[in-house]
């Protein structure tokens, strides 16, 4: 077919295409049908075109590109045949083509089905636009700082600062390591020390000189001559009282090396400023000036001095760029809490650049990290937002219309593109979407209205696809996926919209793929309760019911990067880099929602198995990570539930089972690899059925809480060396508990940080490492911890086994104390708080419980406190009783262990309001407990067996008023079908406890008149299966019903104890503390990046100087654990091969040795090596190393002090990786430090990659889009 008509790769060398120039007239309305085929050449304006019955527009293109061809028009319909094409996938558009839609929200009529200001493909519609191909988004590969300078950029400004004002500056760093003032005007010794600092400063030091008023007077003439002879300045000699004189220059550096500057001063003023000013090179190859300036002005003495990046500042990036161009804007993620701190640039021409680095012009407000930390890949996100196919909305200068000017200053009333059911085809690639959606339902960048199935599936032989989109500075959304399935988005970006920004709408949407997109900078928008903020949530009510206030909290802020609303969609390699709320949102629709509710769908979304879920990124969110529960709520707002349709709701919980039937068996949803850090709240919320979470590096302040089956393969680190930085929307700083930094913090300095939370139940954490948890004198910080003000449950299953504690963990679990952040501590759950130690790799003591220290439900007189966890270590076996009561308002329930009739526990329900209150205690079993009221006893009470196995047993006491009447049965309730079964037994009377005890199965309770309290046994008849806590048979459970009348509150511990008293007795012993370290417990993997098919080698480097050895510092450079120390002074070489990872080679080079150390380092290395440096002691830094050096990767020979320490990371080869890292210390000065995760195998090493490594996400991609 190609050779018959090749046009159909190129749409633009249709022959029988007629060029068409409609100029520029804003009334025409253009119709374009049955045998009109225009070739577009020129701009052009007109009112709207409509494309249809055959009609074909091309835009016109040639072989250099060099077309730039602007359409304005209110709307583009294309429907019923019609067709626009803007390049073709095999063919694509070289030059530049700009569709500008325009109009107000109050001018004209809306067009059925699309409103206005779009473009709109109806049924047998074509829409094709396919710009040149460009790397869409990859990562830093070097950490960007704050205005391009390690030590960020410096001003000073100052009046009236008499004397010389001086700097010194390291040439290599552009840092400032002295601010110093000598008033040579008015003291002669101050000129001599002005002479004794450069007499003694290092030759190549960067030194900077402005006058402040007068410097002249006792400026003696042998400092002058020094300051002529060091520094090499020509004014100086001449220097006189009030004139204005700037120098820049380099110690030992000569005339050659200065520039200086001065102005005679006349009538209180010198006519302008004296300026001094010279560029420097980093040892990173950065661009720097240093300035200096002084003036007399109007009677006021001026000085001051700046050091500033210049010429740009060079990004380093993980992937090939090439395809970005000079003028591109490019967009970088914040690093940390605030999303805000994400930053905008535009590139500049590089020719110095190789193909993995840019040049930005504007200087960055703030860092952004470019490396693994900790083991954990915080390297930021960079998009390019530039495409040469543009569609843009053209906006007013202001808000115009009252509703949205409530909340937004602008216009937000942009462009759209709409697709309806039915079309022919659509594929979109490599175009850039600005100001475009709408704050109105409906109108979105890119919107694919209830369009079914639209691949194989839908019969289209072409799968319709999203591909290398810039959707950004929108103002609703980015993607609406509604009503559709088997839609593939792929390398797309969303950055800077309102509301959700890729968005599935009704709850039915399925199969969809999300591969390698990228949404940052999510904000609130006014559509949906989910998408407000808590100031839109209480401002917008004309869908509540009555006068009913929402509540921010529970029915708005849920604003998501990824909104998924059915599980079974696919997530691959994204990256949610920044949102109001959350970054991935799993939640439920118990029906289908919106225009889809009319279809009648179940949704069964609850049911449904999760998709896959591979290899996703969500960092800088206020609320969550990555979130998987709740649901909205889908019925309209009525008297009985006034709140809006579709605001959140609690009323979901994802249980996935085979086939969605809960009659097949459970299905495990599988997170795998998920990284997450500087996330406000939590890292990742996960609540429901069977959810494993693997392979994922939970990084920085983690209050990660996973309710799940499994975590196993995770990394929890509490503190990074990511240390954040002030600015954009963070509120909060505070010191570390590791090292003592500043660094920024989620909320304030006392918020207890947990790096696994438990809640709820049951959850097993396995195989997981924690790292860097350590408390400040203000903040508990442990590695397991619980939710705090916890009402709710806590099962005795939640277990945890073969995780490992780095040497930074000092807290590993922490059961809260009473204060900030933990109230009173004395909620349900906070006071039932226990997990299992199944190996024990948490406390040492194997099979062991731990629980709150205050708990006597759960002990016995061997268990062991743990005083500064609040916590108690005990053996033996547990379960849980749920006492539910029917009309028992505001009661509270005491339970007691008859061994410790002094420590009773007091529970208040799980919500003390209402008509059913449900008390659900951690019992130990084979105990006797009774139970007491604060009023009343209830009329009813069902005792549940939760977590009972076959024949394990409880006694229990209740509480009633002497010579009640009972009726009390057993039952075994349905808990899926709220069924009872056919079975009940019912309960007889005994005359005494003897014969109670006598056979506990039995069916017998005895009522003891004289205390008040009922007898029975609790004891289960039946197994239970796996993790559910009730038995196969359904829940075993007692019903006790009384008619007693009587009022008087039934409290009967006075007459029970000492009665009933028994002294405390161990029924499992406690186990031998272990003391052998266990060696296959925490992560098998050391790091966890996005790149995942990438191997990278753990790398560190200490130097030490003679101060930190005596001190205990040791000197070593160790690779992926295999240390290499070295007992004499000197400088310590090892040599690891790039493209294997083993090390190739060491050398120790002391005394004599030390001058052979270049010639190794020149030509003793084989290429494609990774060089490792690390000294000792004192060294005395032989004088051509520097050299040396450059040619391992420095972008210039740096200054080496003598007797400093030194630390370097370089590479012999033909390439500059980014990781080069080279760090000094003067003598003294202390412990160097470096720590880098190096990518091995790359191909610009020159490594001959015989084997490509697997690709996981590219084999999931395929099975993803294969699968219907």
């Amino acid at each position: 077919l190609a050779g018959v008509s090749p046009f159909l790769n190129c749409p633009d060398q249709n022959p029988r295409l007629k060029n068409w120039s409609p100029g520029k007239d804003p009334e025409k309305r253009v119709f374009i049908k049955k045998g009109d085929l225009f070739r577009l050449n020129s701009d052009a304006t007109v009112h709207s075109i409509v494309i249809q019955d055959g009609g074909l527009l091309v835009f016109g293109d040639d072989k250099e590109g060099s077309k730039n061809i602007t359409l304005r028009t209110r709307f583009i319909l294309i429907k019923d045949g019609g067709m626009l094409h803007v390049g073709a996938e095999k063919c694509r558009y070289k030059s530049k083509a700009t569709i500008i839609l325009y109009g107000k929200s109050n001018e004209g009529a809306d067009m059925p089905e699309f409103g206005k200001k779009f473009i709109g493909v109806g049924p047998e519609g074509t829409l094709e636009l396919h710009g040149h191909q460009k790397l869409s988004w990859t990562l830093l590969s070097k950490t960007m700082y704050f205005s391009g300078l390690a030590y960020g950029h410096y001003t000073f400004k100052k009046n009236f600062s008499r004397g010389l004002n001086v700097r010194v500056i390291d040439q290599d760093t552009a840092e400032i390591l002295e601010v110093l003032k000598f008033d040579t005007h008015e003291f002669s010794e101050e000129s001599l020390k002005l002479q004794n600092l450069l007499k003694n400063g290092s030759p190549g030091r960067i030194v900077a000189i402005a006058v402040g008023d007068s410097a002249a007077k006792n400026l003696l003439e042998e400092t002058r001559v020094t300051i002529q002879n060091l520094l090499g300045s020509k004014f100086v000699r001449g220097l006189s009282y009030r004139q204005a004189w700037a120098f820049v220059g380099v110690i030992g550096g000569g005339n050659s090396s200065c520039n200086e500057s001065v102005r005679n001063y006349e009538n209180h003023s010198t006519g302008g400023k004296a300026l001094a000013q010279k560029e420097f090179f980093t040892v990173d190859g950065q661009k720097f000036v240093v300035r200096a300036y002084s003036e007399w002005n109007d009677g006021v003495p001026i000085s001051g001095f700046q050091v500033e990046a210049v010429g740009g500042v060079i990004l380093n990036l993980l992937d090939d760029v090439s395809s970005w161009e000079p003028g591109d804007r490019i967009v970088v993620a914040s690093t940390d809490y605030s999303m805000y701190q994400t930053e905008e640039f535009t590139l500049l021409p590089c020719p110095e650049c190789t193909n993995h680095q840019v040049k930005v012009r504007e200087n960055p407000q703030f860092p952004h990290v470019g490396e693994v930390i900790d083991g954990v890949d915080m390297r930021a996100e960079v998009g390019v937002l530039t495409r040469n196919i543009l569609i843009k909305g053209e906006t007013e200068n202001t808000c115009y219309r009252e509703k949205e000017c409530q909340f937004f200053n602008y216009d937000t009333f942009g462009g759209h593109i709409k697709i309806l059911k039915n079309f022919t085809s659509v594929h979109l690639s490599y175009v850039e979407l600005k100001q475009m959606g709408q704050q109105q339902i409906g109108s979105y960048p890119v919107h694919f209205h209830l369009c079914g199935d639209v691949d194989e599936k839908g019969g289209y032989s072409f799968k319709t696809y999203l591909e290398g989109l810039s959707i950004h500075h929108c103002f609703s959304r980015c993607v609406t996926v509604h009503g559709t399935n088997g839609l593939l988005i792929k390398d797309t970006i969303g950055y800077d919209t309102l509301g959700h920004c890729f968005f599935t709408e009704d709850g039915i949407e399925q199969r969809n793929t999300l591969f390698h997109n990228l949404g940052l900078v999510t904000k609130p928008g006014t559509l949906l309760p989910t998408d407000r903020n808590s100031s839109m949530c209480i401002g917008i009510r004309d869908k509540v019911y009555g006068s009913y206030v929402p509540v921010p909290a529970t029915d708005c802020m849920a604003v998501s990067t990824f909104w998924i609303s059915h599980p079974n969609n696919h997530l691959i390699n994204n990256a949610a880099a920044g949102s109001q709320d959350a970054g991935i949102w799993y939640l439920f629709h118990r029906v289908a929602t919106g225009d889809s509710h009319s279809l009648a769908i179940e949704t069964k979304s609850e049911l449904t198995p999760l998709g896959i879920f591979y290899n996703n990124r969500v960092h800088s969110n206020f609320k969550a990570g990555l979130f998987i529960d709740k649901g909205v709520k889908t019925t309209n707002a009525s008297v009985d539930d006034p709140r809006e349709y579709l605001c959140l709701d609690n009323n979901a919980r994802f249980r996935p089972h085979q086939d969605a039937d809960p009659e097949k068996p459970r299905v495990a949803a599988l997170i795998d690899r998920l990284i997450s850090f500087k996330n406000n709240d939590h890292g990742a919320w996960v609540r429901g059925g069977d959810i494993l979470i693997q392979n994922s590096g939970d990084g920085s302040f983690p209050n990660d809480e996973g309710a799940s089956q499994e975590v196993s393969e995770t990394l929890f680190i509490g503190e990074s060396k990511n240390y954040g930085f002030p600015g954009g929307q963070n509120k909060y700083a505070g010191t570390g508990g590791i090292d003592n930094k500043a660094r920024t913090l989620p909320r304030n300095r006392t918020f207890p940080i947990r790096g696994f939370q438990i809640y709820d139940g049951p959850i097993h954490l396995t195989k997981c490492t924690f790292k860097n948890f350590v408390p400040t004198p203000d903040r508990f910080t442990s590695a397991v911890g619980f939710l705090m003000k916890n009402p709710w449950q806590m099962t005795p299953k939640n277990n945890i086994s073969l995780v490992k504690f780095g040497p930074n963990v000092s807290l590993k679990a922490f059961f809260g104390k009473p204060g900030p952040w933990f109230d009173e501590g004395d909620l349900d759950g906070d006071k039932n708080s226990i997990f299992h130690d199944l190996d024990g790799s948490v406390t040492d003591y194997k099979d062991t419980y731990v629980g709150r220290m205050d708990n006597y439900l759960i002990q016995h007189p061997k268990c062991i406190n743990i005083t500064e966890w609040s916590g108690v270590v005990c053996s033996g076996t547990y379960a849980q009783v749920y006492v539910q009561t029917w009309n028992g308002q505001n009661l509270s329930m005491t339970i007691v262990r008859d061994e410790y009739p002094a420590s009773p526990m007091v529970l208040r329900g799980i919500n003390q309001r209402a008509v059913f209150q449900q008390y659900q205690p951690v019992v130990m079993l084979k105990k006797g407990y009774t139970i007491h009221w604060n009023g009343k006893a209830p009329n009813v009470t069902y005792l549940y067996l939760i977590n009972f196995n076959k024949n394990d047993w409880i006694r229990v006491g209740l509480c009633y008023q002497p010579n009640t009447d009972f009726a009390i049965v057993l039952e075994t309730f349905q808990r899926r079908s709220s069924a009872l079964s056919s079975k009940v037994e019912r309960y007889v009377p005994v005359p005494s406890m003897m014969e109670l005890e006598k056979n506990r199965s039995d069916k017998k309770f005895y009522f003891d008149n004289s205390t008040g309290l009922l007898f029975l046994f609790l004891q289960a008849k039946y197994n239970r299966d796996g993790h559910s806590y009730c038995s196969s048979q359904g829940c075993e459970r007692i019903k006790i019903v009384t008619k007693d009348s009587a009022k008087g509150i039934s409290n009967c511990m006075a007459k029970a104890y000492p009665k009933y008293y028994q002294g405390p007795t161990v029924i499992k012993q406690m186990p031998v503390k272990t003391t052998v370290p266990c060696t296959k417990c925490g992560t098998t993997q050391m790091v966890f990046t996005s790149d995942p098919h990438k191997n990278y080698l753990l790398v560190q480097i200490n130097s030490t100087g003679k101060k930190d050895l005596s001190r205990g510092q040791q000197a070593f450079i160790s690779v992926n654990d295999t240390m290499f120390s070295f007992k004499d002074n000197g400088i310590l070489i090892v040599v690891v091969d790039a493209c294997i990872g083993t090390v190739s080679g060491k050398r120790l080079f002391s005394g004599v040795d030390l001058k052979h150390v270049d010639g190794y380092l020149t030509s003793g290395i084989p290429q494609r090596s990774i060089v490792l440096l690390s000294t000792r002691g004192d060294v005395a830094i032989p004088n051509n190393l520097s050299e040396a050096l450059m040619s391992l990767g420095t972008a210039k020979p740096p200054y080496l002090q003598s007797n400093g320490s030194l630390a370097f990371l370089g590479f012999k080869g033909n390439f500059k990786p980014s990781w080069i890292k080279l760090f000094t210390g003067p003598a003294g000065h202390g412990l160097v430090q470096i720590e880098k995760y190096i990518p091995l195998q790359l191909e610009e090493y020159g490594c001959a990659r015989a084997i490509k490594s697997r690709r996981k996400d590219l084999e999931l991609l395929k099975k993803a889009t294969q699968s219907h």
